[in-house]
């Protein structure tokens, strides 16, 4: 079933389409009486629409192209209308006043072409077999990037650089003088002709980047002098940034020399601050330099269909860390067979993967902890007297395999929030996963109900709010934090001036960052009513902020729970699996120490009773007890285990090197006999090409 988002960006894409043709009819119709008035007002209406639409949204007019009446088709017929109008104005319909303006419009449209060439040319020309950031790439010889109007917007140029021409045309048709038309044509002409020379200068030699073959032989050479040990290896969407950002600050605290390996180019920019060199390798056939490299291990936080492509890597021993851990049939993938060991936080994900009877050996499971879960705060008691108790709801999304007990938001969600809303001194907090109503619509039409419920009971609330002295301070940490966890592009920069900016991040950037990000967290809050709900669609405040600010969290089976854990406060767990709540709590530990949330949302009065009373809290040694299963002991701490893990596995292959190249050093080098000698004598069959499979 359709969203009722998309319906209405199908409609507007039919609304404009409509508008187009109307327009053109019009112009038809002015051309043909010839009405002048008509002509004008059509065709510069008519212009004016495009150029807006190709400013402001050419994604509404991208769906013209697939009908074969894209931007150059328009254009054409809006100048011919303009000529046909002309043509009748004049009775004989002579052509020869004219035939310079016609001229110079083929010249135009001729010298438009050769620019979307020559646009084409710079493009590949600046395309290198791989992206960097946090790298001194001066190298490769780079380069800021040509005007992006010229480069990479030939629809908006076309439009820009012809309306002198139009303007001219029209113009003439209002006063019968040709001198407009020749004038328009002839500024338009100028600026094909100059726009299509300065792009052309990105083709000279001073301003040429590295070619291919120099630019795999600068990584290599990179490679060498940086000596990696230890990589994170993630691909994904657009959405999935998070799985990979969960784990910058362990990676940059390991011992060792840190990368990060990416493989879609969009993913550079994702990645959030980190002074890890990253290095995106688009395609396998140049991924093949991480296997001459010194790179011992690689940790992948998510399977991916291009995992396969490093894994075949035995130079590199691979470990599977996960972003997130939980009951779900996900969190102990078949997949996970591929990997050399496992990286879970504790002992109930060791269980579970030997429950799941997938082919894991328990030898290859390794109780790593969760290093990343430091910034959550320990219980630190009820919720003092006279002040609000604090609900986090952070529903997962609705998942790939169409299960209702995935997430609560379709069929419990509004009842919680209806129920949590009812109490007065309750204030939510409302944070549902980033990819909710991603592949249900349902799920999304949901969480749409549940933003508006939370706004309808913001309305009738009030209390004192914070001066503005509070938002002055968050606008302030805002800016700051900006400036050191982005790089200021230019419009037109492309992938290449983004490299050349993002080179070797200045010394202690990562604890700017982090002291920065702190900062900003706590003036975020300070600038909220202590009374108003809450909801956070953002990726800042992070979810661990929000678990910071909560005396309790409503959550599904998902790592979320996982996670909040680490703080031994109290949280309840939707059940809309259809399970009754003794096979729900045998089929997913991790809800083992909860309490159970019927669809109806039945419990939550008592539920929120206990949170405030710890005398009715009767789960809090559960959650102590569950906290070390899922979690694993907190001597030693997470961080020292992980950072273990990963020297012992590096250690492993080191081994093996070491045997492979003993083994080399074993085998005799080929001696030349009789026979080889009289072949030696013989000429030699053309030998075919060995093929070279990149699956």
């Amino acid at each position: 079933m359709p969203s009722a988002g998309s319906a209405s960006r199908r409609a507007v894409q039919l609304a404009v389409l409509l508008s187009m043709l109307v327009f053109f009819t019009l112009q038809l119709v002015g051309a043909l009486l010839p009405h002048v008035p008509l002509l004008i007002t059509a065709s510069a209406t008519g212009l004016a629409l495009d150029l807006y639409l190709q400013h402001r949204d050419p994604g509404l007019v991208a769906v013209l192209g697939k009908i074969r009446f894209d931007v150059m088709v328009r254009q054409l017929l809006r100048d011919m209308l303009v000529l046909i109008g002309l043509l009748r104005l004049h009775g004989d319909g002579s052509l020869r006043g004219y035939a310079p303006v016609i001229a110079g419009l083929a010249l135009f449209y001729a010298a438009h072409l050769g620019c979307q060439v020559t646009a084409i040319l710079v493009r590949r020309s600046r395309t290198l077999p791989f992206l960097t950031r946090n790298i001194d790439a001066s190298g490769l010889h780079l380069t800021a990037a040509p005007p992006r109007l010229l480069a990479r917007q030939h629809g908006r140029r076309l439009l820009r650089f012809t309306t002198p021409a139009t303007a001219g045309l029209l113009v003439t048709a209002a006063t019968e003088e040709t001198l407009w038309a020749e004038a328009g044509v002839g500024v338009s002409l100028a600026l094909a002709l100059g726009g299509t020379v300065h792009l052309a200068s990105w083709l000279r030699p001073a301003k040429r980047i590295a070619g291919e073959q120099q630019a795999l032989e600068w990584l290599d050479r990179w490679l060498a002098a940086y000596k990696p040990t230890v990589g994170m290896y993630f691909s994904g969407g657009t959405s999935s940034a998070y799985q990979a950002n969960m784990w910058l600050s362990t990676l940059a605290a390991l011992d060792g020399k840190p990368l990060i390996v990416l493989r879609e180019r969009f993913m550079v920019q994702k990645i959030e601050a980190t002074d890890v060199p990253i290095v995106c390798i688009p395609k396998v056939v140049h991924l093949m330099a991480l296997e001459k490299s010194s790179l011992k291990v690689l940790l992948h936080p998510a399977n991916s269909g291009k995992t396969s492509q490093v894994l075949r890597m035995p130079s590199i021993k691979h470990a599977f860390t996960n972003h997130g851990e939980s009951d779900k049939l996900s969190s102990c993938n078949p997949y996970s067979k591929a990997y050399d060991e496992i990286w879970v936080a504790g002992p109930a994900a060791r269980e579970r993967y030997q429950l799941a009877d997938i082919g894991v050996e328990d030898k290859d499971v390794v109780e790593v902890g969760r290093p990343q879960l430091a910034p959550i705060k320990p219980y630190g008691g009820p919720p003092a007297d006279g002040r609000l108790t604090t609900v986090l709801y952070a529903p997962t999304w609705e998942g790939w395999d169409g299960n209702p007990g995935n997430t609560s938001v379709m069929l419990a969600g509004e009842n919680i929030v209806r129920a949590l809303l009812a109490d007065p001194k309750v204030r939510l907090l409302y944070k549902p996963h980033p990819m909710t109503g991603s592949v249900d619509p349902r799920a999304g039409q949901a969480n749409a109900r549940i933003q508006a419920m939370i706004h309808e009971a913001n309305a009738g609330r009030s209390g004192p709010r914070p001066g503005p002295e509070a938002a002055a301070e968050l606008a302030r940490r805002t800016a700051e934090l900006e400036r050191v966890t982005t790089s200021a592009f230019r419009d037109s920069a492309d992938e290449i001036e983004r490299m050349l900016l993002q080179s070797t991040p200045e010394k202690g950037r990562a604890a700017t960052v982090e002291a920065a990000t702190s900062d900003w967290e706590n003036a975020y809050w300070a600038s909220l009513p202590e009374w108003e709900h809450q909801v956070i669609t953002t990726a800042r405040p992070a979810l661990y902020s929000c678990f910071n600010q909560s005396d309790l969290l409503i959550s599904d089976v998902s790592s979320v729970v996982s996670d909040y854990l680490i703080s031994e406060k109290p949280y309840a767990v939707a059940n809309t699996s259809g399970m009754d709540e003794e096979e729900f709590r045998a089929n997913f530990p991790t809800v083992s120490a909860a309490t159970i949330l019927t669809p109806e949302a039945e419990g939550v009065d008592g539920l929120l009773a206990a949170v405030r009373d710890p005398g009715l809290d009767t789960l809090a040694g559960a959650r102590a007890e569950l906290k070390e299963r899922l979690l694993g002991p907190s001597d030693p701490p997470s961080l020292v285990r992980f950072d273990r893990a990963a020297r012992a596995l590096a250690a492993k292959a080191d081994e093996r090197r070491q045997r492979m190249e003993a083994r080399s050093s074993e085998i005799p080098a080929p001696r030349a006999g009789a026979g080889e000698a009289a072949e030696a004598d013989a000429t030699p069959e053309p030998a075919e090409e060995p093929a070279v499979s990149v699956n």
